[in-house]
């Protein structure tokens, strides 16, 4: 599934070519996404200006001057931008036919992703109604983090998946993290402290940024907007890695499962 630095990833390879188009037309093949798509889609989005492509945890906001869309990926969801007489595949979903000849096309195998409206006149969408602040906004710390984990058992990589807490902090990322802040991925959350989660915030900027730079991490579905792979699994410590030695101490990588999760973990690194 597209986590945060691969929504990224795509927000800023789709953003250059639609800012400034103009919807000209919108094809909706199959409506059976996760969430269907409303029969009025078509003329809510017809006409209108693209002016921005923003970010929200995994969701892709397109500002259009007061109205929006919302686009999730899902599992297998693909946005991409291509020629408007590029062939049709299967699972090809929506087509926005934009001005300058530029085509924005959904693809989506398993239809667990959406494309929706989002009106002006709601203020605010239910989507995103109980999300936690950004990793890269002034809100995130690791105080933050320690406030909020006061009391908690849970452990603390499920602690900062919950989407509640922080935002696109997926599974791959927690625990490359975690390996780098030396915490095991089990502990409860309520007994790191507050310096452990200093390093931790601090690990979980690191790893996104450099996922993003890397152009997120390819291990089953995600391609770019361009259809190119994302590069970050060459850069993955422990994720994966299980019997494989430690890059650091050479102790082989331990695997457990939280949350019906594989976690992957350094035993002699992580305390």
């Amino acid at each position: 599934m597209p986590e945060l630095p691969e929504v990224e990833t795509i927000r800023r390879g789709v953003e250059p070519h639609v800012v400034g188009h103009t919807i000209r037309d919108v094809i909706v093949r199959d409506s059976r996404l996760r969430w269907p798509i409303p029969a009025e889609f078509a003329d809510f989005a017809r006409g209108k200006k693209i002016r921005a492509v923003s970010r929200r945890g995994k969701y892709l906001i397109f500002d259009l001057g007061g109205d929006r869309l919302i686009v999730h990926l899902g599992m297998t969801g693909r946005l991409l931008v291509l020629d408007p007489g590029t062939p049709l595949k299967k699972h090809d979903h929506v087509d926005l036919l934009l001005s300058g000849k530029v085509l924005l096309r959904f693809h989506d195998p398993r239809r667990f992703g959406a494309v929706l409206p989002w009106p002006a006149a709601d203020a605010h969408h239910v989507l995103l109604a109980e999300m936690g602040p950004e990793p890269f906004s002034e809100e995130f710390s690791g105080d933050y983090l320690f406030e909020r984990s006061r009391g908690r058992s849970a452990a603390v990589k499920l602690f900062i998946m919950d989407g509640r807490i922080v935002v696109g902090v997926g599974n791959i990322y927690a625990s490359e993290a975690l390996f780098c802040a030396g915490i095991r991925p089990k502990t409860a959350a309520g007994k790191v402290t507050r310096a452990q989660y200093a390093k931790l915030a601090k690990a979980i900027l690191d790893v996104l940024r450099v996922a993003i730079e890397h152009g997120g991490t390819t291990l089953r579905d995600f391609r770019g907007s361009d259809g190119s792979n994302g590069y970050f699994q060459q850069e993955l410590r422990v994720y994966d890695r299980e019997g494989l030695p430690c890059y650091v101490c050479k102790t082989p990588i331990k695997r457990l499962v939280l949350g019906q999760r594989s976690s992957f973990y350094c035993p002699t690194c992580q305390r």
